[in-house]
């Protein structure tokens, strides 16, 4: 099936304060150079936000994950998960379509969205609350027919229930999801054959209805204030709480050159007495030795405070370098190809652990390498593609 964007675009996107907050802790899930991994939740969570997603909205992830626009679209275009264009305001109902549905009347309930919705899949209906769409199997295949609408399941339906539902939903309500004729689970038609006691002790009901009757989310949209931000992946296993940026790599920033300033005086000052000379051989001393060592493998390139009077290099024409990466390089006093040809590993270094939100980049795609053929005229498999107008 064919999916392109719709026709009418907003003019931007961003996300909520709090979203942002959610989605550059996600962010810290992945090693530097890696955090286009996290596409997939960004791309879903702006399209929580916001009910489908915007070609701005796809695009604002992409440059949040050092991306070019058009990977970040692939992902967007090849899910069916994802919403194109929009949906109602109100809710968008999934109907399951597949084969034990339609078998038990998911035609039904398409001619109910049909008559009281729209008449075409993926059309607002006439107040813009809601829309409809056919899908594939929703995994519910015992409680067939069944839809999907928000992020609940409405299972055992008639078209008499469903027309209710959507009454309900009209009418500002969140109609109690799970099997709509009785049914406690999945458990027979007939009645439990096995078990019998169970259906004395039984809550009201089955956990899945009971979460989301607590929840009471059904069609709620996401503004990432549901629940605290945290990052128990780093820091020791900890939740921390992350305010608006990336949480786990700057403390290892901060934290390197700490133990460097305190380990040099301490051997000096405490030395002459006997018990701290006597714990100088201790193991700690030996791994304090070797940051030092290794302590400057990171120095500042030589910058321009603009570009030379020929105007600056095309810096997109290094693989990996977008317009985002190519406008922090401008920032930091790197303009021609010459300057990122002529660094040092020690540079490299130093580059890689400023490029905000893009850390580990230079390495990853060997950018010097690269601007050392753009440098003396020459060309790479990448820069021929930018310069036909291949790459976007």
């Amino acid at each position: 099936m064919l999916r392109r964007l719709y026709h009418d675009q907003p003019e931007s996107f961003a996300f909520t304060p709090a979203n942002l907050e959610w989605a550059q802790a996600q962010l810290t899930k992945y090693p530097e150079g890696r955090e286009a991994s996290a596409v997939i939740p960004l791309l879903w969570r702006a399209q929580e936000q916001e009910g489908w997603l915007s070609k701005p909205a796809i695009e604002h992830v992409a440059d949040m994950l050092g991306m070019a626009h058009i990977r970040a679209l692939e992902v967007a275009t090849f899910y069916f998960m994802f919403q194109l264009r929009p949906v109602g305001s109100v809710a968008h109902f999934q109907i399951c379509g597949t084969l034990s549905c339609m078998i038990m009347g998911a035609e039904d309930l398409i001619a109910v969205a049909k008559e009281k919705i729209a008449p075409e899949p993926h059309m607002l209906s006439q107040d813009g609350r809601f829309s409809w769409e056919e899908v594939e199997c929703l995994g519910a295949c015992t409680n067939a027919p069944m839809i999907q609408a928000g992020k609940d399941f409405y299972e055992d339906l008639t078209a008499d229930a469903f027309g209710e539902i959507l009454g309900e939903f009209a009418a500002g309500a969140v109609p109690v999801p799970g099997p709509q004729n009785g049914r406690y689970a999945a458990e027979p038609l007939g009645g439990l054959t096995s078990l019998p006691d169970f259906e004395s002790g039984r809550t009201a009901h089955n956990a899945s209805v009971a979460l989301a009757v607590g929840l009471g989310d059904t069609i709620k949209r996401i503004d990432g204030s549901e629940v605290p931000v945290t990052t128990p992946w780093v820091a020791g296993g900890r939740s921390v709480h992350v305010s608006g940026r990336k949480g786990a790599p700057k403390p290892k920033a901060e934290t390197k050159p700490k133990p460097k300033a305190e380990t040099k005086p301490k051997p000096k000052a405490e030395a002459p007495p006997a018990p701290k000379a006597s714990q100088q051989p201790a193991k700690p001393a030996q791994p304090e030795a070797v940051p030092e060592n290794v302590g400057a493998p990171v120095a500042k390139p030589a910058a321009l405070d603009a570009p030379r009077g020929g105007g600056a290099d095309d810096l997109k024409a290094i693989k990996g370098v977008g317009p985002k990466l190519e406008a922090l390089l401008h920032s930091l006093g790197f303009f021609h190809f010459d300057q990122i040809a002529a660094w040092t590993g020690a540079e490299v270094g130093w580059v890689d652990e400023n490029l905000q939100g893009f850390k580990g980049r230079v390495s990853r795609d060997n950018w010097v390498e690269q601007a050392k053929l753009l440098a003396a005229g020459g060309e790479t498999e990448f820069s021929k593609k930018v310069n036909k107008g291949d790459v976007y």
